[in-house]
């Protein structure tokens, strides 16, 4: 069999599918790693970590794929963090990616030396800490001697595409996630970097995300048990690889996601700029395209720290869904605000802090679940409205990532909407950027006939879960309170 093969390196771990030429995955293999946080406020990646885990996955996809031979390789991953690479092809220090919260004093320093008006219409968002932009400038001023070493700037995917190919370089959807990019122009932004006084030499060539940019090298081959020569393309970010494998090229279909962020995706025909930068416009893997995109830093990581705080000994996932789901919408009044790691859209502000509100004796574990899941709904919901303010298309949203394969959390989302959220049927749902970057690949190789073919493979959404009108109306109520929370709590924060 003949089949493509996609590496999503995410956060907490890469997941890597065996793809049909169809877009069927016939074999899935996935490891983890962890996050580092050697102060608070940081969150770094050890990328020799990251390429351990892509061979453990490779061999478990192509083990329960059977005899199957590999035609291209495709990459998609986290976006805005980097790898500083060395002259010697070496990391010069661990990779500083995207929930890093160091850069945040220096934000406004950076936006008054770029200006709002050159961030909005040629960065397309504004210096978010943990950007490419942001950590930079932090070391710049706070670890020169590291930025000294630096010959060259990778994204996470492309550290690995790098020890697959032993080629440099990016692609434009990863590039315009950096916030040092002109969006329109699909460059990096010159006037941007000489105002920041960064060396332009450290920043890598770019390419298409369909480019074929390299073969798989001798060495890798033989860690990966697959045969050299393998053509490679460039990948891209994961939100715009799992809008590739959902099939969402034009608007005014978008999509709603909930992995360890959360992301609301809407594909762009020409940029879309919000003057007041909350939101973020960034190149899609296409290069006719452009897609428009609200981010969350908290979503399934909140989910992830309650159970920790829980006792994760205890809990499992499914356990927590089921004592969630046994209390009533609206959690008996508490309210929980998902800024543990500071916030993006459509706040920007990384000092903003997570709170359970209106606490009291009543309330219990399944209680706190319920308003986690909710308080992450309200800020989806907080997203999808500036976005619709903004003009951005959005009739159709398609339902993304782990977090809403839990049909309570899906129909919480639902619910805060007040939109219905499709789902296709295969088990693989959650899959997509895997299935992304494989298509992508393949029309870098020429087997698929371009995005609009790829688009016939994406899977059927006809799994629909449809807002409760009794729950919409009483969470329309509690969405209001939701967003009184963050201007109180402000100036505490």
């Amino acid at each position: 069999m003949k089949a493509l093969l996609g590496i999503d390196l995410g956060t907490s771990s890469v997941k890597v599918v065996v793809s049909s030429m169809k877009g069927a995955i016939e074999g899935l293999g996935t490891a983890e790693y962890p996050i580092l946080t050697p102060q608070p406020g940081y969150a770094e990646q050890d990328a020799t970590d990251w390429w351990k885990a892509t061979v453990t996955a490779v061999h478990q996809a192509l083990h329960e794929a059977a005899a199957t031979e590999i035609l291209a390789i495709g990459l998609s991953g986290q976006m805005h963090g980097f790898v500083p690479m060395g002259a010697d092809g070496k990391p010069q220090r661990p990779a500083i990616i995207w929930a890093d919260q160091r850069s945040a004093a220096l934000l406004p320093e950076i936006q008054e030396r770029i200006g709002t008006e050159l961030l909005a219409t040629t960065c397309g968002t504004a210096p978010a800490a943990g950007f490419l932009i942001s950590t930079l400038f932090w070391l710049q001023k706070c670890e020169p001697t590291s930025l000294d070493r630096i010959a060259t700037l990778l994204m996470p995917k492309d550290y690995v595409r790098f020890r697959l190919t032993n080629e440099l370089g990016t692609d434009q959807s990863d590039a315009a996630a950096s916030g040092i990019f002109n969006v329109a122009e699909r460059t990096w932004a010159d006037e941007v970097i000489d105002r920041l006084g960064f060396p332009r030499s450290i920043f890598p060539r770019v390419h298409p995300s369909a480019q074929i940019v390299g073969n798989l090298c001798q060495s890798a081959a033989e860690e990966l048990g697959l045969p050299a020569g393998i053509p490679v393309s460039a990948g891209c970010a994961d939100q715009p690889a799992q809008a590739v494998g959902n099939g969402l090229i034009d608007p005014p279909q978008g999509s709603v996601t909930i992995g360890t962020g959360g992301q609301v995706f809407a594909p762009l025909a020409t940029p879309l700029f919000d003057p007041k930068l909350r939101l973020h416009t960034f190149c899609h893997a296409p290069e006719a395209r452009w897609y428009l995109l609200g981010a969350m830093l908290s979503a399934g990581m909140a989910l992830r720290w309650l159970r920790q705080t829980l006792g994760s000994e205890r809990w499992s996932y499914a356990e927590l869904d089921q004592i969630a789901a046994e209390v009533e919408p609206g959690a008996e009044g508490l309210v929980f605000l998902p800024y543990l790691v500071g916030e993006r859209s459509p706040v920007m502000d990384p000092r903003a802090k997570g709170a359970f509100v209106g606490l009291t004796l009543r309330h219990g574990p399944g209680h706190m679940v319920r308003a986690l899941l909710e308080g992450v709904a309200f800020a989806l919901r907080h997203i999808i409205d500036v976005m619709v303010d903004c003009g951005a298309p959005l009739d159709r949203l398609v339902a993304s990532g782990n977090g809403l394969a839990s049909p309570l959390w899906r129909q919480i989302v639902a619910d805060v909407l007040n939109r219905q959220l499709y789902q296709g049927r295969d088990k693989h749902a959650t899959e997509r950027a895997g299935v992304g970057a494989a298509m992508i690949a393949g029309i870098g190789i020429g087997t698929i006939d371009g995005y609009g073919a790829a688009q016939q493979f994406a899977p059927t959404f006809d799994t629909l879960t449809a807002p409760n009108p009794q729950n919409a109306e009483l969470y329309e109520t509690r969405y209001r309170r939701f967003l009184d929370l963050y201007p109180r709590l402000k100036s505490w924060f």
